[in-house]
């Protein structure tokens, strides 16, 4: 599959989603949202794909954010269309796992695409922030909401109304970022696959469903989310999965999962 802003890639039943615009520092324009929307919809028809890696070409960032020119000359009515916002909104959704790997800063939509993601990686030379209050704007796909919900509505109120700009280390201390590595591509992308491994390794529809409990339970009162949990359970045990799992565990030996 072939994208004009990102490379597309499926590799042992990882899809590597790059974004593809270093020259830019992979700023995000309305076509670069189009293009990861586009793969994410591949990546949830085709049964091939377990895992999801977003990562990005370059050394310098995931994505420096939106490009500034663009948005300077945007109709403000095209904010309604909510481009950004909804293909971050199909990433969260997605039935499968996705792994965000970040090389370098991740500012203002970039750090909104990681958030958007079930589990961060970055290097130890990272950085975080939104800054968009700098532009006389807020963060708007998401980051308003989603890093409240990561770090607590106090700090992300200070991070957004200050617009400071955050290191790796303090990312990982407050919640924003799961692992660092060190400071290459190499090692963080080793870290990423092995993470995404780790994952594939497991009962698949378990994980999915784990996956569609945690982010829906999060949104809903604690005993609407336990029927949630309960009825994905039953699912679940359903599952020819379950009975494979069960049997490898009490044969000492590796579960072979099929998704069914």
């Amino acid at each position: 599959m072939e994208f004009e802003n990102i490379l597309f890639k499926i590799d042992s039943g990882i899809l590597f989603l790059t974004l593809n615009r270093p020259e830019a520092r992979n700023a995000l324009t309305p076509e670069m949202w189009h293009d990861i929307s586009t793969a994410v919809h591949a990546a949830r028809d085709d049964d091939s794909v377990k895992i999801v890696i977003i990562t990005s070409t370059g050394d310098k960032a995931l994505a420096g954010g939106a490009d500034i020119r663009e948005i300077h000359d945007r109709d403000y009515l095209k904010m309604l269309q909510g481009t950004s916002s909804l293909a971050l909104k199909e990433i969260e959704d997605l039935c499968k796992p996705v792994i965000c790997a970040i090389n370098g800063y991740a500012l203002g939509g970039g750090c909104e695409l990681a958030m958007a993601c079930d589990i961060r990686i970055a290097t130890a030379r990272s950085k975080f922030g939104q800054p968009e209050v700098g532009l006389g704007i807020m963060p708007g796909a998401g980051g308003t909401q989603r890093l409240a919900r990561l770090v607590g509505v106090g700090r992300a109120k200070e991070l957004i109304f200050t617009g400071r700009i955050i290191t790796a280390e303090e990312a990982y201390r407050i919640g924003l970022v799961n692992q660092i590595t060190g400071d290459t591509r190499e090692e963080l992308m080793e870290a990423a696959v092995q993470m995404a491994h780790s994952i594939a390794a497991k009962g698949p529809v378990a994980v999915d469903l784990a996956k569609l409990v945690i982010n829906q339970g999060f949104e809903t009162d604690m005993n609407t989310a336990l029927i949630l949990e309960r009825l994905a359970q039953t699912i679940a045990f359903s599952t020819n999965d379950r009975k494979e799992g069960t049997a490898a565990f009490l044969e000492k030996r590796t579960a072979a999962f099929t998704g069914h």
